[in-house]
């Protein structure tokens, strides 16, 4: 298999990824599976925040709640160490054990060029390769350009390679 398909496939992959967490960050439906999520709302992690923002303020309207790090309920919070323990593994699932570079929405966005159309971008670029697997139709100026960065000559500089350098050379010798 030649380079191409497999870097169509990564960006495609790459790409679909960035939408998925993208969609999710941003509340659309993905039929991805929210249902660990100790909400009512589970369409979305947006969602999902909003209901618990919620809860917070009918808390602090009503003169707060108990503490249990235990179990999740309506009539309780957690603790402060126990909602950085969610999120931290919240987010350790969100990213997948992604390298600290590269765990967050701007991150990643940075990685792709903040290109909001990355894998047509990269397929467009891959297009404009040499390809050394199949024919391709370059313009004049995409073959000088090629010729010039692989050092090679046209071939209308080299002449008629058909052509008998025998009879050149006993032409000349006569």
């Amino acid at each position: 298999m030649s380079l191409r398909p497999l870097l169509d496939a990564l960006a495609t992959d790459i790409a679909t990824d960035v939408g998925l967490v993208t969609r999710l960050v941003t509340g659309s439906s993905l039929g991805t599976d929210l249902s660990g999520l100790n909400t009512t709302q589970k369409g979305s992690l947006v969602a999902a925040l909003n209901e618990l923002l919620q809860r917070v303020n009918d808390a602090a309207a009503s003169g707060g709640a108990v503490i249990d790090d235990s179990t999740a309920r309506t009539s309780t919070v957690y603790s402060s160490s126990k909602v950085v323990d969610v999120v931290t593994t919240a987010i350790a699932q969100v990213t997948a054990g992604a390298p600290g570079a590269l765990d967050t929405l701007d991150e990643l966005a940075a990685a792709l060029g903040d290109d909001p159309n990355f894998a047509a971008s990269i397929t467009t670029a891959l297009a404009n390769r040499l390809r050394l697997d199949d024919t391709q139709t370059l313009t004049e100026a995409q073959r000088a350009q090629g010729r010039a960065n692989l050092g090679a000559v046209a071939s209308a500089d080299v002449g008629d390679t058909t052509s008998s350098l025998v009879a050149v050379y006993r032409a000349a010798k006569s």
